[in-house]
């Protein structure tokens, strides 16, 4: 039970700031927030503690948990992610997602055609074909779970951990598409087939195929999403002294 109400005053909480129902500068206080969540002090300390590692809040003594402004949010925690998908700030969300896997999973791709094993290489052919037959088929929800698994495996097979550390940030952004109507029921055919391009070409080893297939993907990507950003504003975050 406590488990369960320290996770709904997180994510309470959270929405709430991300969304601006709680804005940058806003002042809570513990005991507020007790009466207002109906949740003890300690549930109410933990929920803080992690909305401050995720740079949401700022406890200060003798003042309170102060709200902080975008531009100190950790924008790759997964579940800032999902907070900022579900708010009126998705397609600026979005946007910013779409940027950093258009720079990333080409050279993760070309990366992978390089480095990676063999066994994998295998799985990523496989999970492709098994996409474009789940896509094909309309089966929306085994689509997801492999579209996740296809480019986890592109990020891991590159053979750089910072590159496959953005599995998570990947999986939220095709989740949160899925989730809020972005995705077609049957996907593009010829995505569905630069998918498993992409896949052969790093299973023969055809590091510039790989890349231009994956940037091929990103790209009608982009183009199809870009009305939901167009006049969401960017976050421009200060350059420190």
């Amino acid at each position: 039970m406590t488990s369960s109400l320290h996770h709904r005053a997180i994510d309470n909480l959270g929405t709430r700031i991300i969304s601006g129902d709680l804005p940058a500068g806003h002042i809570m206080l513990a005991e507020q927030l007790e009466d207002e969540l109906k949740v003890s002090r300690s549930v109410v300390r933990e929920a803080v503690r992690v909305l401050q590692s995720l740079g949401l809040v700022e406890t200060t003594k003798r003042v309170g948990i102060r709200v902080l402004p975008p531009s100190r949010w950790n924008p790759f925690d997964p579940q800032v992610i999902r907070w900022r998908l579900a708010s009126d700030a998705r397609g600026a969300q979005l946007r910013s997602l779409a940027e950093l896997r258009a720079a990333v999973e080409p050279a993760a791709a070309e990366l992978a055609a390089q480095n990676a094993p063999a066994p994998l290489r295998l799985e990523l052919v496989d999970v492709a074909r098994a996409m474009r037959e789940a896509g094909n088929n309309g089966e929306t929800a085994r689509f997801l779970e492999l579209d996740i698994r296809f480019h986890s495996l592109l990020l891991s097979g590159s053979g750089n951990e910072m590159f496959a550390n953005l599995m998570g940030q990947v999986a939220e952004t095709l989740t949160g598409r899925t989730v809020h109507g972005l995705m077609p029921d049957h996907p593009h055919q010829a995505a569905l087939q630069w998918h498993v391009d992409v896949a052969e070409a790093i299973a023969r080893g055809d590091a510039a195929a790989a890349r231009d297939g994956s940037d091929r993907i990103l790209r009608r990507t982009m183009a199809r999403m870009a009305d939901t950003w167009t006049e969401q504003p960017r976050v421009f975050i200060p350059v420190r002294p």
